[in-house]
């Protein structure tokens, strides 16, 4: 195999580390896992960001009291997955560095982190569904209008 082949498929991992990453640190964000004070830093800025959606929304306060458990327990069940991170990110670097490159073993490394990016989506597309069921038709709109509106800003126009 070429040189160049090699490089594509180092690039190819490793920006799939990337996008997996990328995911995660939202995630550490959001869930704290910078520094000492940052559990209540993100807690405060997951308070934020939900303060933030029920204006959006103008949510009531019943809705409010549905929607914040369905976000912690999201949280929670992607946070582990995020924990599985480093060891993927250096077992690409090891498998990359060796002498020899073992396709085998990077297929192995790619699909774990697939996997971990697919189960992360899975959550949030559950949570979006389970936020979607507590709000009404016109509040989905406005929540959709409002992200699109983020999503542009952010340089997607797609």
């Amino acid at each position: 195999m070429s040189i160049f082949n090699r490089q594509t498929v180092a690039a190819f991992l490793l920006g799939s580390t990337l996008v997996v990453g990328v995911g995660a640190f939202a995630v550490e964000r959001h869930m704290g896992m910078g520094g000492p004070h940052a559990a209540i830093d993100a807690s405060a800025h997951m308070e934020r960001m939900l303060k933030h959606l029920y204006v959006e929304v103008d949510a009531t306060d019943a809705q409010k009291a549905k929607i914040e458990p369905l976000v912690k327990a999201a949280m929670a069940d992607i946070k582990p997955l995020h924990e599985q991170l480093p060891q993927i990110h250096k077992q690409l670097i090891e498998q990359m560095s060796a002498t020899t490159i073992d396709r085998s073993a990077l297929e192995t490394t790619r699909a774990q982190g697939v996997a971990l990016a697919d189960q992360a989506s899975k959550r949030i597309v559950q949570l979006l569904a389970d936020v979607g069921d507590t709000l009404t038709p016109v509040q989905r709109q406005k929540l959709a209008e409002h992200l699109s509106q983020m999503h542009e800003r952010h340089g997607h126009h797609g």
